[in-house]
């Protein structure tokens, strides 16, 4: 904005160097350009001060698609001044002398331009494609239709506009309809998450089957090991019986052996004292049982000769006797 200071009947005007002043008197231009300082008079100035510099303005457009279904776009559009002493014919950029303030709304006159003109635009686009070939493609098609027909737009050439810059950052359907297209993407994404649920249960179940049937083989190789060793025990011990019966075997035959030999050996001692007792006189076997006798009794208090017994034995002794005197 431009800055005037009021000396009596004459005024000074500052101006930025983003803005174009134009000073007109009587009807003609009598001083043109940017940032300028200068003096005039009040009474016989006419002064416009058109902005230079890159301006954006919001687009909103509400429109139906070819399938009868509401559309909104929003985004931003980004013009500039190209040739602010034609824009300053078309519309009124004058401003007042005493306070530097512009008189009118002369950028809103401009955005309604392009509004109007973006608008129209948008709204063929959006007329000619069903909604959800709009929704598909995204605000990108739609950006680059818009901008070529903001470029090539008389209306805004004739007033010395020209559009730098558009931007689109949504094109979206209404809140029923957005819902509506979002349940077969959701009811498919639900559907893949309930198979990848299901999946991991079934791969659950798969592995606790698994681990199952390791811990039933791990169970029935322990009891065929137990069964093993029962039966190899059994068998060891059938071995050790048998060995122990064989053992007692043989020391029983060894037994029997040595009692065989030792009741044969005094069976045939026995035999052969019997025989040796058969050969014996009777006085002999007198004397052996009498010695016999004497060696088992401890004490002998009595004994008692007869005659008879005496007389007995004298005669023994003397048939004895005679034989052996013969001999020699």
């Amino acid at each position: 904005m431009a800055t005037i200071r009021n000396l009596g009947p004459i005024a000074q005007l500052r101006s930025e160097a983003s803005s174009h002043l134009i000073r007109y008197r009587n009807g003609r231009v009598r001083q043109s350009g940017r940032g300028l300082v200068f003096w005039f008079r009040p009474e016989t100035a006419s002064i416009s001060e058109v902005p230079m510099d890159d301006r954006e303005m919001t687009l909103f457009v509400r429109g139906r698609s070819r399938d009868f279904q509401t559309v909104v776009v929003q985004g931003t559009i980004g013009w500039r001044v190209v040739d602010p002493q034609v824009l300053a014919t078309r519309i009124d950029f004058s401003i007042d002398l005493r306070t530097g303030k512009s008189q009118g709304e002369p950028i809103e006159r401009i955005e309604a331009r392009l509004s109007g003109i973006a608008g129209q635009a948008v709204l063929q686009q959006i007329g000619a494609n069903p909604v959800g070939a709009l929704l598909d493609a995204g605000p990108e098609p739609l950006r680059v239709a818009l901008e070529t027909v903001l470029g090539a737009a008389p209306a805004l050439a004739e007033i010395g506009v020209a559009v730098v810059s558009v931007r689109l950052t949504n094109i979206s359907p209404t809140s029923e309809l957005e819902r509506a297209l979002q349940t077969p993407t959701f009811e498919a994404l639900q559907q893949k998450a309930d198979a990848a649920t299901f999946s991991r249960r079934a791969l659950a179940v798969e592995k606790e089957r698994a681990i199952a049937e390791n811990e039933l083989e791990t169970r029935t190789e322990l009891a065929r090991r137990e069964t093993l060793l029962i039966a190899r025990e059994a068998e060891n011990a059938r071995d050790r019986a048998a060995g122990l019966a064989e053992a007692q075997g043989l020391e029983a035959s060894a037994e029997a052996e040595r009692i065989r030999l030792v009741e044969g050996a005094r069976a045939e001692a026995e035999l052969q004292r019997v025989a040796i007792y058969r050969e014996l006189s009777p006085a002999v076997l007198l004397g052996l049982a009498a010695r016999e006798l004497a060696g088992k009794l401890e004490t002998i208090e009595h004994v008692n000769v007869t005659p008879d017994l005496l007389a007995a034995a004298l005669g023994e002794f003397r048939r004895s006797a005679l034989p052996a005197a013969a001999s020699r």
